[in-house]
């Protein structure tokens, strides 16, 4: 028998490996043995991954806790558990799950079942995958709905900036004049512009308070990538 490694996978640097990692121990991988990644399984271009790969040869054992910590893409999943176990010669053991483990069953029927196990398996790594996404935009949709912002806070508007607005509606100064005059990139000023003219016009039909306009217009630029003005 080759060397025994193990592979743990967390989604992000906030969260929690020691779950696997105690997997991992019970199941005697050396320590030095065992590599960790912490980014999406969407794919398998991680660098831990790849060092492993690297380093297993033919007869080696590589443990995992679940398929799922080994990616979360079906058709990438059966690549590599192929390229692992016929190409480079070694052998994997899901953790939680016995029928996946190569070491057994090595006739037909065996591996006829640990095909159909592993189908299902990365199938369903794959489909929780996109439930998460679809949670995480849902999520997201409905924090805005609620007012939360994200991403980096957008700058106060200049105090000159309704003043300087009104000159430039009235073509009293061009856009470049205008955005130097408050201090702001001309697609800034020139965004930011249009947002103040199109909250008026829903004031207008919705009576709301003018005084609304500096919040409405952090909450549009906030929420509206700024595009090159040509």
């Amino acid at each position: 028998m080759g060397n025994v490694y193990g592979y743990v996978r967390v989604s992000t640097k906030e969260q929690n490996e020691d779950r696997q990692m105690i997997a991992m121990c019970a199941s005697g991988v050396p320590a030095d043995h065992i590599f960790i990644d912490k980014q999406s399984g969407k794919d398998f271009a991680r660098p831990q991954y790849q060092r492993l790969v690297r380093r297993i040869k033919k007869d080696d054992l590589l443990y995992v806790k679940s398929i799922d910590r080994l990616g979360r893409n079906y058709e990438e999943i059966q690549l590599q558990w192929r390229f692992l176990t016929k190409e480079k010669g070694a052998d994997i053991c899901v953790l939680d799950m016995p029928l996946l483990d190569t070491r057994r069953g090595k006739d037909l029927v065996g591996t006829f079942l640990s095909d159909v196990v592993l189908q299902v398996l990365s199938f369903v790594a794959e489909h929780e995958r996109v439930n998460i996404r679809q949670r995480q935009a849902e999520g997201i949709a409905a924090a805005r709905a609620r007012g939360v912002r994200f991403g980096r806070p957008p700058k106060a508007l200049p105090e000159n900036f309704s003043e300087v607005c009104r000159q430039w509606r009235a073509k009293k100064l061009s856009l470049a004049q205008a955005a130097e005059s408050c201090g702001m990139p001309q697609s800034s000023f020139f965004y930011r512009a249009r947002a103040a003219e199109a909250y008026k016009k829903a004031a207008a039909v919705q009576g709301r308070d003018d005084a609304k306009i500096c919040t409405f217009l952090e909450q549009y630029y906030s929420t509206n990538p700024l595009k090159k003005q040509q």
